[in-house]
């Protein structure tokens, strides 16, 4: 395996995230006055686009609540997003990897302006060749958003990897064919992500920076 483009993941992968977003469902929640689901089921739905994800962890929104549901819910996230950090180690390894000459992308379940605000918070555009997000293509884990990154990057798929914490970003690259590398500190659980059969599997950012400097040649 020789890999010249990773594609990340944002939400528990690039940025911790993952307790925001859980919070920010959970407060929805309570200001709709619906059923409040656990910390686990709303982790689990973290990496799909937003309405698909909703209908799953909040079984009983119906859709004349999705609109308000939405807006109460970027209101809860947004106010919290300026506070988030990337991971300890992630903004070095992106570095290493762009010297390196391997090309970056992101595709992610976030919206357009959640991704273009915690890129901009954290000043990383210049790292990234291409993003993509669920609402702009499929959501995961259709390979739709990986197939328009090989596309536009002009990379084979055996030469790409992608890098999750969920198993949408997993069953993900198996649909589109490419290898995948599943962390463990996001909202999956390694038990999970197990099932789903990555190419390898990364306890924390410095294994994961380990694993992608190995394959990728840096």
């Amino acid at each position: 395996m020789t890999y010249s483009l990773v594609v990340f993941d944002w939400d528990g992968t690039v940025m911790d995230s993952t307790h925001s977003i859980v919070v920010a469902i959970q407060q929805t929640c309570r200001d709709l006055e619906i059923t409040v689901p656990t910390d686990q089921q709303a982790s689990w739905v973290i990496g799909l686009s937003l309405t698909e994800a909703l209908r799953k962890a909040v079984p009983d929104l119906g859709d004349h609540n999705i609109d308000r549901f939405i807006e109460r819910y970027r209101y809860h996230y947004f106010t919290r997003d300026t506070d988030l950090r990337l991971f300890a180690g992630m903004r070095a390894l992106l570095e290493r990897l762009k010297a390196g000459g391997i090309q970056l992308a992101v595709a992610t379940g976030k919206s357009r302006r959640g991704l273009d605000r915690g890129i901009a918070n954290h000043q990383l555009a210049p790292l990234f060749d291409m993003t993509r997000t669920a609402e702009e293509t499929a959501s995961k884990p259709d390979p739709l958003m990986l197939h328009e990154i090989m596309q536009e990057l002009d990379v084979a798929p055996q030469h790409v990897v992608m890098v999750g914490d969920t198993t949408h970003d997993i069953e993900m690259a198996h649909h589109a064919g490419v290898d995948s590398f599943a962390v463990t500190y996001g909202a999956h659980s390694r038990h999970d992500l197990m099932v789903s059969k990555p190419t390898k599997v990364a306890e924390n950012v410095s294994e994961l920076a380990r694993l992608l400097e190995l394959y990728c040649k840096v």
